[in-house]
C-alpha cells in the first residue's frame, strides 16, 4: 500500500511539474521573439543576434528542465541501493577461530531466548526448553508464532538479543559456525536444487569426496534411487534451474539424500511435507523416517497429524511458549491445542481411530534394520552419529 501511495503520488506531481515547466519556457520565448523583434526593428539587435540568443536560451532551459526529474530518480536510486548498502556493512561472519563442536555431546538447551529483527519488537521472547539427544522435538503453532526464527537462531543466522543456546554445556556461540553447522542438516519446505545433475546437487556443500556406492545408498534410504534409476542419464541429469525438471517429491527426497550424506547430529525438518500431495508426502515420510533414527530432531508442522508421535511437542503463540509435552498432555490441558487438534484429526468423531495409530511415525528408536541393512557403510556411519 505504501509502494501504491507513493506512486500515485509522484504521478500527481510529474503531471503538474512537467506541463509548468513547459509553459514557462513557451513564456519566456514568446517574450524574447517579441522584445527582440522590437530591438531588431529599431536597430539595436541584428536578426542574427537574436537567433543566436534564442538558441543559448534553449541550450540553458532544456538541462534545467531535466532536473526536475533528476531529484526524483535519486530518491528512486537511494530507497533501492537502502538494503545493498546494509547489506554491505554488515559484519562478515567467521567460520573459523574458536573451539570446534566436533565430539561435544549432550541435550541442546534454549534457555531465555529472546529476538526481534527490529528495536523493540520482539518475535520470541523469553523462549525456554530442551531437546534430548535422539529424540524427536515438534515446534508448532499459529502462523507468525516464531517458529521459523527460532529456526535461524538455531542455525547462527542471527545472534540472540538476550538468553543462550547450549550444546550440552557450553553455548554454541563459542563454537565455530563451520565445526556448528557441520552438526545440522536442514529439510526445508521447499527444496530448490541448483542448477546442475543430481550427483552435484547431492555432493554439494560436502568437504569431501563422496564415492558413487555412498551416493547410491543414501539414495536408496530417501526412496530416490527408484527414479534417478529410471532416468535415462541416471545421476548425471541435469535437474535445470531450481530443480524444476523435477517434482517436488523427488526434489524433497533428493534434499533428504544429500542430508543423509552430511551424517548430521542434529535435524531441523521445516514444514518438509507440507507442499506435496498425500502419494509423495507418504514416500517422504517414509525417507525421513530413515534419516530421523538415532539424531537429535527439531520439527517445525502444521499438521498435527505429522507431530503426535514426537516425545516432547512445543506449542508457540506470540513469540512465547503457552504449552509444552506430550501429544496427550497438550490435549489434556492446552485449549488452543485441542482446537487444532478437534479441527485437524477430528477426535471427537467416534468413527476415526485412535490418533495415535493413524499417525506417520516420525521417530522409531526400536528399528534398526530395513533399508539402511542393505547398505552397510552409510547405514553404519548413520547409526554411529
Amino acid at each position: 500500500m505504501n509502494l501504491l501511495s507513493f506512486g500515485i503520488r509522484e504521478g500527481k506531481i510529474s503531471a503538474m511539474i512537467s506541463p509548468l515547466v513547459s509553459f514557462v519556457f513557451m513564456m519566456l520565448l514568446v517574450v524574447i521573439i517579441g522584445y527582440g523583434g522590437m530591438q531588431v526593428s529599431s536597430g539595436v539587435l541584428t536578426a542574427g543576434e537574436l537567433v543566436a540568443f534564442i538558441l543559448y536560451l534553449i541550450q540553458i532551459i532544456m538541462p534545467l528542465t531535466q532536473l526536475t526529474t533528476f531529484f526524483t530518480q535519486i530518491q528512486k536510486a537511494k530507497g533501492a541501493s537502502e538494503r545493498i548498502i546494509e547489506t554491505l556493512a554488515a559484519e562478515e561472519e567467521v567460520y573459523e577461530g574458536q573451539e570446534e563442536a566436533n565430539g561435544t555431546e549432550g541435550p541442546i538447551s534454549v534457555e531465555g531466548l529472546s529476538f526481534g529483527y527490529k528495536s523493540g519488537e520482539k518475535v520470541l521472547n523469553d523462549v525456554s526448553f530442551q531437546m534430548l539427544p535422539g529424540q524427536v522435538t515438534a515446534i508448532v503453532g499459529p502462523s507468525g508464532g516464531g517458529k521459523t526464527t527460532l529456526f535461524s537462531l538455531l542455525e547462527r543466522f542471527y545472534e540472540p538479543q538476550s538468553g543462550l543456546i547450549k550444546l550440552g554445556d557450553k553455548p554454541v556461540s563459542t563454537f565455530s559456525l563451520r565445526s556448528w553447522r557441520k552438526l545440522i542438516g536442514y529439510v526445508s519446505q521447499e527444496s530448490p536444487l541448483l542448477a546442475g545433475t543430481i550427483a552435484e546437487n547431492l555432493t554439494y556443500g560436502l568437504d569431501r569426496d563422496v564415492s558413487r556406492e555412498e551416493m547410491h545408498a543414501a539414495a536408496a534410504m530417501a526412496y530416490a534411487d527408484g527414479f534417478i534409476d529410471a532416468l535415462p542419464e541416471g545421476y548425471n541429469t541435469d535437474v535445470g534451474e531450481r530443480g524444476v525438471k523435477l517434482s517436488g517429491g523427488q526434489r524433497q527426497r533428493i534434499a533428504i539424500a544429500r542430508a543423509l550424506l552430511r551424517n548430521p547430529k542434529i535435524l531441523m525438518l521445516d514444514e518438509a511435507t507440507s507442499s506435496l500431495d498425500s502419494q509423495s508426502e507418504a514416500v517422504v515420510q517414509k525417507a525421513l523416517s530413515n534419516l530421523m533414527k538415532g539424531r537429535t530432531t527439531i520439527v517445525i508442522a502444521h499438521r498435527l497429524a505429522t507431530v503426535v508421535n514426537a516425545e516432547q511437542i512445543i506449542f508457540m503463540e506470540k513469540g512465547q511458549i503457552t504449552g509444552m509435552g506430550s501429544h496427550e498432555e497438550l490435549l489434556e490441558n492446552h485449549e488452543l491445542y485441542r482446537e487444532f487438534a478437534t479441527q485437524q484429526l477430528q477426535i471427537n468423531n467416534p468413527e476415526v481411530q485412535d490418533i495415535k495409530e493413524e499417525a506417520p511415525v516420525l521417530h522409531d528408536k526400536n528399528t534398526s534394520s530395513g533399508r539402511r541393512s542393505a547398505h552397510p557403510r552409510i547405514g553404519r556411519s548413520i547409526s554411529e552419529s
